[in-house]
């Protein structure tokens, strides 16, 4: 049995379950996500928590079942507590700011790099080199951070680039002389 999928997720005060069919609509005070889940997966919304089954032992089943389970807990925690991620920028210049929805950020090329907030996902700078993005979608949070980081990934011999704040980056040696 799936370890994952055996839990049942339990709902947290402030925050509304509906189930349509396949179709699960959660809300909270943050916002509202709504998921179309597998037909086979079995959802069973009550007071308290919502319990995921799977009618069969096949493969497939017992996939779905730890992967549906996860995503509800995970819409239930971003629409109460909501995702964020942390991106550290590194390097001479390098540096990011906030111009109305869009995040401005010198990487060293011959231009800044601009990059529009996707729908319900917020990227604040902290500081010029410090970007936390936040929203309650987890998929579209790691999504935009990832998109950013992707603009300059941290390089091996200095590490400069746009890094998570908990990525471990692993160094080279660099040219040794004679």
């Amino acid at each position: 049995m799936s370890r994952v999928g055996k839990a049942p997720v339990a709902i947290l005060p402030g925050v509304d379950i509906k189930k349509d069919g396949q179709t699960l609509t959660v809300k909270g005070p943050l916002g509202q996500l709504v998921r179309t889940f597998h037909p086979d997966v079995i959802i069973d919304v009550q007071e308290s928590e919502v319990v995921v089954t799977r009618p069969s032992e096949s493969k497939l089943h017992k996939s779905l079942h730890g992967l549906t389970r996860a995503l509800i807990q995970n819409m239930v925690t971003g629409v109460s507590a909501g995702f964020t991620r942390t991106l550290e920028i590194s390097g001479v210049g390098y540096r990011a700011e906030k111009k109305g929805s869009k995040l401005v950020m010198n990487l060293g090329y011959s231009h800044p790099v601009e990059m529009e907030d996707p729908e319900g996902v917020e990227a604040v700078p902290e500081t010029n080199t410090k970007v936390v993005i936040k929203g309650i979608s987890k998929e579209a949070v790691g999504a935009h951070a990832a998109n950013i980081r992707a603009k300059r990934p941290p390089e091996p011999y200095k590490g400069h680039g746009v890094r998570y704040s908990d990525e471990v980056i692993r160094r080279k040696e660099g040219k040794t002389g004679k």
